[in-house]
Formats: structure tokens, sequence, C-alpha cells
């Protein structure tokens, strides 16, 4: 229910007080706790292996489906209605278990919401044809794969994934016995209250209490990951509960506009993926609930069920959903990568980026004006810095009215533009999903009279407020709202756009400033009388999603869009990036970045960065200089500000701190080559850009918690500067072979934690031995003035003098590639000789990409001295080697043995021999 519309001078003095960063520090008593939310205080308070009636379900004979699934009723005396179970197995290794109320039992006035459009729509067609159970007593057995059964043990219902040949557990489900879902009721028993408070909210809950609780075990795992977005400077999730537990809060998924959000904190912020990861030395496996309502989920110390013991290796946890159903994946894997493509293989791979996109981005809240913006991009230029985008936010509009211009200040957008894409550079504008209620504003109009909007309790158009002041929002859950949305991006009705011009979405968790813990009220109604609740978590996914298709929509279904997303799901990656959100200019921020962007990118959202900087706050410049020395690895690279803010561009701290940031700047710029081919292979496999440790080194267990250090794709390693002053570092290089100094080649041994003396013009990074990095060492004012700049290999030989990679190249900008109009070449260096493979596919041949690009340099590093000459073929063309810089940077020493000018093709196949 939501309170009254307030008075206009409580309004004004409502926006004023919001947009003071004093107002917008983080408020614990705004949020609920678990204390505060009655389903996760009732689940928390059940003991394992409860005798209750709810809790002890029995599970009736699994019967094989027609379509190849097993089915059961799980029931219980004291149920109105039986539960119906599914299991169904989609390969390699993966098992879905679905469970649902039986409405033809009795049916309630509503049933339960299934979170349409996450996963891929072939899931279904992918799965399985399972066999017949052998059952024994009380135990059901069938077959997930060639070495994974699935056991179902009937009477109290148990479910455990484990080895087909040893027996050993990998994954159980209810295995404590704290599996309880809520029936829904045909009507409210007399005496009994189902509103909530919060604050001075109310939550009607019309429908009652429906939450959902489970315990799911991992076997075999030292530590558990995932479940974005909170913020955290460790990569592993701690325990929440049990025994030497300070903490009790439960890790929280539910989508919040969180201001100045804590850098170490359970609570949940602007996104939600309900999937984990576990993993050790002998396992690996994930689980994903598939629910948008919101969650609560507790990391279990051992001991935590009174236990004297725990099995070893052995991870409890317990998930708590405020509504929803069960529709759930188990993952098993050799390694963890496995884990994650299994998850990817249902939630679909993240979108191929534009080139553009994965360069140096600069926005703020706000560019003032069409002079500010030209000044800015003069200022990139004066000062040799390369940038790709600039980004306008909220202020650039007509009074907080998306799709429009402050023609006061923004006279000319097309104009302006133009002269930004002269150089080969893009504009971003800010579409948030508040739409003012203005009756001159047409897009509000036209969503009244076509019933859009979200609708209040009450069946009314939900009235929430926002940075335009009263709002309404979108009913992005209805596909026909979604289309219509998409229209709005045409160059028709988004006048003054342009095809330069990109979209970043925010507020769309979706934020009000004036609901219940500054989000939509629970029990907002949506399209096909869903309450907002059961989809919450959601909201900001089909946000999102509606926007990236009007961005296809406009540009014909040929260029690849560009969207930003605050608020985010399981499968927004489909759709394009996310930040982090709101951060603060601090050390700890900086510090807590890695590890949430790298649990987002184990998540899924590969794409994914933090606010160069902080958001709130003046970072000091020594913070700032470190800030894009980490955040230039960052798989989105954007710079941004509070409009309170001092402002920063790059070229505004001192001649030598801009020659810092410049050099972090050109630094991501000579890696494009790499970073693009990287986003290629994470568009088909999943696996993340920006990787923890373990996920290339799974099993040195000295990397399973680090969240200070990561590595970019397989080859190259770096670990930030966290502390103010900081003197000296201890870097872990993971494996046995070499790894050589990302600036001077250097070699460091592996298996070793380095004490290195910390330098002002660089952060730690090293090049694995046995990789090849594509560069491209010219540097140009944008990417897109690159495209024809020749290549540099850089080869760090391991031990056995072998090294190879990979280099992809397609138009950066169309869907051409999906029709094989792209080049794919992997570099083998054995047998000191070097040779080019083409290993794109022959089934694609429909279109054909070309370039004249050449290899302009081969640094070999790792090479033993003496090699004067190399020998290309075809050909028999003799080039020189001699001694070169590992970088092209002003100073830099000739340490490397360079192949100069060899000038191949890197369309062409060729053979490269040191003679």
């Amino acid at each position: 229910m939501d309170p009254p519309p307030l008075p206009r001078v409580l309004r004004l003095a409502l926006l004023l007080l919001l947009a003071s960063p004093a107002a917008l520090a983080w408020k614990k008593d705004e949020f609920r706790n678990c204390n505060q939310t009655p389903f996760c205080k009732r689940a928390r308070t059940r003991a394992p292996h409860s005798l209750d009636a709810p809790l002890s379900l029995v599970a009736g004979p699994l019967a094989v489906s027609p379509e190849g699934s097993l089915t059961a009723e799980l029931s219980h005396p004291s149920r109105p209605r039986p539960l119906l179970l599914r299991l169904s197995a989609l390969p390699p290794h993966a098992l879905r278990l679905q469970i649902d109320e039986d409405y033809s039992a009795n049916t309630p006035p509503s049933r339960r919401f299934h979170v349409p459009d996450v996963l891929l729509p072939d899931v279904d067609s992918r799965a399985l044809h399972l066999s017949k159970p052998k059952t024994v007593g009380s135990v059901s057995t069938v077959a997930l794969s060639s070495d994974l059964d699935v056991v179902v043990k009937h009477d109290p219902f148990e479910l455990t994934v484990r080895r087909a040949g040893s027996g050993d557990p990998v994954l159980s489900f209810n295995s404590h016995g704290l599996f309880d879902f809520e029936p829904l009721q045909e009507s409210k028993p007399e005496g009994e209250t189902w509103e909530e408070q919060f604050r001075s909210h109310t939550d009607t809950r019309p429908r009652g209490p429906q939450s959902i609780t489970f315990d799911v075990s991992f076997y075999g795992a030292d530590f558990v990951y995932g479940l974005p977005e909170h913020g955290s400077t460790e990569l592993a999730l701690r325990p929440t509960r049990g025994p030497g537990v300070e903490e009790s809060e439960p890790y929280r998924l539910f989508n919040l506009d969180v201001f100045e959000y804590l850098h170490d904190s359970p609570f949940g912020l602007y996104g939600s993926i309900p999937f984990m990861i576990a993993h050790g030395a002998s396992a690996s496996s994930g689980f994903f609930w598939l629910n948008a309502a919101e969650m609560q989920i507790d990391v279990l110390a051992p001991g935590w069920d009174g236990a004297a013991s725990s099995e070893n290796g052995r991870i409890d946890t317990l998930w708590m959903a405020e509504a929803g159903v069960v529709d759930a994946f188990f993952f098993v894997g050799s390694k963890p990568k496995d884990v994650i493509k299994q998850y990817i293989s249902v939630t679909g791979t993240p979108s191929m980026p534009q080139q553009f996109a994965v360069a140096y981005h600069q926005c703020r809240w706000n560019y003032r004006d069409e002079e500010d913006v030209g000044g800015v991009d003069a200022g990139f230029d004066e000062h040799d810095i390369p940038y790709d985008v600039l980004w306008l936010d909220i202020e650039h509009t007509d009074g907080k009215r998306y799709f429009t211009w402050d023609r006061s200040t923004f006279p000319n957008p097309e104009e302006m533009q133009r002269k930004i894409a002269d150089k080969g550079r893009k504009m971003v504008t800010i579409v948030d999903p508040h739409m003012k209620r203005d009756s001159g504003y047409y897009l509000h109009e036209e969503a009244t009279a076509k019933g859009y909007y979200v609708k209040d309790a009450s069946g009314k158009d939900y009235d929430g407020w926002c940075w335009p002041g009263s709002s309404s929002y979108p009913d992005m859950l209805n596909p026909e709202i979604r289309d219509w949305w998409a229209d709005k991006f045409s160059y028709q009705n988004y006048k003054g756009s342009t095809p330069t011009l990109y979209i970043w979405n925010d507020m769309n968790e979706p934020s009000v400033f004036n609901g219940p813990e500054v989000t939509m009220p629970r029990d907002a109604i949506h399209n096909g009388d869903v309450e907002h609740r059961e989809l919450h978590n959601a909201y900001g996914y089909y946000f999102h999603m509606a926007t990236s298709d009007g961005l296809l929509k406009r540009g014909e279904g040929k260029d690849r869009p560009f969207v930003l997303s605050r608020a985010f799901f399981a499968g927004s990656q489909r759709y394009g990036a996310v930040w982090t959100g709101d951060n603060t200019a601090d050390w700890d921020h900086l510090k807590s970045s890695i590890p949430m962007v790298l649990t987002l990118g184990l998540t899924g959202m590969t794409f994914s960065g933090a606010d160069i900087g902080g958001f709130f706050g003046n970072p000091e410049p020594d913070l700032l200089v470190r800030w894009y020395q980490v955040g230039a690895f960052y798989p989105f690279f954007r710079g941004h500000a509070h409009h309170d803010t001092k402002r920063r561009e790059p070229w505004l701290f001192g001649e030598r701190r801009t020659a810092l940031m410049r050099e972090a700047i050109h630094m991501r710029y000579s890696l494009l080559p790499y970073y693009y081919t990287l986003f290629q292979e994470a568009s088909v496999t999943g696996v993340p850009v920006m990787r923890p440790l373990w996920l290339e080194f799974p099993d040195d267990k000295e990397t399973y918690n680090n969240g200070e250090a990561f590595m970019v794709g397989a080859s190259i390693l770096a670990q930030g500067i966290y502390e103010e002053g900081q003197k000296s570092v201890s870097v872990y290089l993971p494996g046995t072979e070499l790894w050589y100094d990302l600036r001077n080649g250097s070699p460091y041994k592996g298996s070793v934690s380095h004490k290195l003396q910390v330098s002002e013009d660089s952060i730690p990074s090293f090049q694995r031995s046995g990789t090849i990095v594509p560069r491209k060492d010219r540097f140009r004012r944008s990417s897109t003035q690159m495209v024809n700049d020749p290549y540099t290999l850089v080869i760090a030989l391991n031990s056995s003098g072998y090294a190879e990679g990979e280099l992809y190249v397609d138009d950066g900008k169309s869907y051409d590639y999906q029709q094989g109009a792209f080049i794919h070449r992997r570099f083998v260096f054995a047998d000191n000789k070097l040779t080019s493979i083409n290993i794109a596919p022959d089934s694609l041949t429909k279109k054909v990409y070309s370039t004249e690009c050449v290899i302009e340099r081969i640094i070999v590093l790792g090479l033993p001295s003496g090699a004067k000459k190399a020998i290309i073929e075809p050909g028999n063309q003799e080039v020189e080697i001699d001694l070169g810089p590992i970088s092209l940077r002003s100073g830099s020493k000739s340490v490397a043995p360079t192949v100069r000018r060899p000038n191949v093709r890197v369309v062409d196949d060729w053979t490269i021999r040191i003679a």
C-alpha cells in the first residue's frame, strides 16, 4: 500500500534532500534485516531434521513422463494440496528440479509465479530422457549421466547427486530436513494477520505467506562463491551462521537502490543472481534457483546444526525465498569452467559487444551543456588520452522526461553527436524506468491511455517518487509493453538521437524514493495479476531486455546494441553490461571492486566494472591514479562521478598524475585485441574475461580465496595497490612456470609469493609463460581509429619453449560474424617456430571479413640469447632479430628479442622460424 501523495512543498524538499550527498549515505535502518523480514525470521528458527509437520514431506513413486522426465507427488496430511515434483536432465551433467503446488486438488485464488523469458527457449527440448528408476525400499536411483546418479529418498524426501562409481555425494537437497513450502491459502483464517509493517509502510500481503525454504549441501568443497550483488573484500562467501560467526545476516538478494553502500556487507545491492559455485581440489559444482522474489541465503559454518563434527569438505547452505516455486538446477563439473558453461547453457551466453564498448568511457553527472561536452572531448585530444564514449546523465533531458533534450543546454544534439562521431567516438544517454507524470509528456500520456503502467494494490496506476517527482513505471513483465518500449528508440520517436548514440539504464531496481526500502511496494500488481514481490529481482532484467531490443530494432538487426544496466538478474548477460553502482571514493571501495567484478563474471555477467575513482566523494589524487591502474583491467572501463564532486577528468591533477593515468589508459588500448578476443570467448563459452586465479589454477589452494589478484583471460595476472602510501606488496604467482613482468619482461617464479616494491607508475602485472598476447601499440584518439593499425605479438615461452594464444577479429559492430565474417587465428610457438593457424569453423562461410592488417613486431620472452634472424614461410624471407622494448612507452629499455617488421598478414597462414 502506498503512502498518500505528498504535498508539493514536501515533494520539493524530498527531491532536494535526495540530491544531497549527505542524505545519500547508507542508512542501515532504512533497509530490512532478517529479523524484520518474517519469512526469513521464520525459516531461520527451524531446527535441522525437525519432525514439524510442514517439513517432513513424503515423495510418492517416481514415474517416467512421456517427455522423459521423472514426476512424483510430495505430500503430508497437514497440507491443503500436495506438491508436484519433476526431475529432468540436461547434458552433460545438469539436473533440474521443479516443485509447485498441485492445483487440481483445490484451487487457491491465485497461482504461483514461474519466471518467464530468463531460460533459453530450447532448454526443455534439450532435456535428456531419463530411464526408469531402480527402487529399493524407500530409495530410488536413476542415472543422470554415465558417471553420475540421482538418488531420491522418499520418506522423508531428500535428493542427492552422487558419483556413480564411488557413491560419493556431490550435491544434496533437503539432507537436513529444512524444506518448507508454505501453501497458498484459499482465504485468510479468522484472526490471522497477513499485513506486514516496515517503518511507515504497510504491505497488505493479500495472498498470505507463501515462502519456500530448503537446504543445499556441497561436497568436496573448500569454498563457495557467487550470489551477487553485495559489497565484499573477499572473493569466497563467508559463513553467516554457526560457531565463530559474528555477522549473522544472510546474503540478501533483493534489488535495491543503495546510496554509498558498505564495501563489505551481506546486504543486497542493485542486482541479484541466485547462483552459487562450490569448488575444492576434488570437485566443482553449482546450484541455481530460478526465482525472482526476495531471497536470503545462509552459508552455514561447520557445527551449525549442533553436530560435533561435519563431513570433511561439505558446505551446507540454507536458501529462503518470499514467494515463487522451486525451479532449480544442479551442475557438476570436473573443473569450475565446466560448471560455468552449464549455467550459461541454460541462461545464455554474454552478448558480443561492439569494439568501442571495450575501450574507455568518460561519464559524469552531469556534463552541463554542448560547450562542456566539446571541451571535455577536446581535453582528451589535447592531453593525448584516448577515449571512445562520452556519457550524459539525467540533466540532459527536458525536466527528467526521458527521450527528450533540454534545448536550452543541448539545442543541437544531432550536431553534437556528429562532432564526436567524426573522431570515431560515440555518446550514451540515460533512460530510466520512472516516467514523469506530466500531462504534457507524450510518453506518459501514451502509457496511461494504453494501461501500460504497473498498478498499485487498489488497481490504479502506481504513483511513486523519483528524479522527475511523481512517476509511474512501465510494466516490463508484459511482452507487449516491452515491444512498445523498444519502439521508442527509433530515430522518429527519440528525436535528436543518431546511430552513434547508445543507452544507459539506471534506477531500474526499480528505485522509488518514497517506497519501502526505496523500491516499489511488494503488493503492486503486474500483468497477469502477478504481485511485484514475485518478480521484483527481474524487473530491471526485463527493462534491460526491452531497451536492448529497442536498439536492435533501431539498427534493423544489423547493429549490436550497447546498453549499460544497474539492475540485473540471471540472464542479463545476454543484453549488455552492468556496473557495481554508487561506490565511494575510498581505498576500501577500490579493494572491494575486485571481488565484486570477479563474482559477477563467475555468474555470467562478464561485462562489468566499477566507477573509476568512486561515484561519491572526491578521491585523493593518488587513489584516483591507482583506480585507473586497476580499472584499466576491468572488462567495463568507465570513469564516473556525482555532480557534487569536483571535476576529475584525467588531466586535472598535475602533469605527473596525468601521465600516470594516460599510461594506464594507453595500456588498456594496447590490449584491446586481447580483450576483444576474450569477449568472443565469453560469448561462446561464458568463461569470464576477468577471472579469479582458481579458475585457471583449480588445483592450487593458495588461489581459492584470493580476492586481491585476478586473471585477465588465461594469460595476464594483475594485483592492485589498495592502501594509501603502500611501499611493498606480496603477490602470489600460481603454477610451476615463470611469469614475466608486463612492463619490463623480468621473470618471476611460479608457486611463490613475491614481495615487490611498489612503483607509482603501474600495479604489479604479469604475463604467464606458455602464452601469446596480441596487442596494438600505436595510440590513436579512439579504438575506431586503430582498426587498420598493425599488431604486436608478445610471446612468453614456458620451460619447454612452447607458447600459444589466439586472435579474434571482426568488423567490431555488426552481426556479420554470425555468418562467418571474422578472422580467428591460433598462434603456436614450438620448436623455435611460430605458426599461424586458422581456427574459424568451415561451416560459417556465408560472409567473409578480411583485413590488410599485419604483424609488425614479435617479442619473444624466454628465448635463449644468440638468435639474430628469422625465416618467414612461405617466401623464404629473412628478417632481423634484435633486442627491443616490451612496450613503446617513453624510457623503455631494449630487453627482449624482437622480430622486427615481419609484416605477415593476420588473415594468412604462415610460419616464422627462429634461425
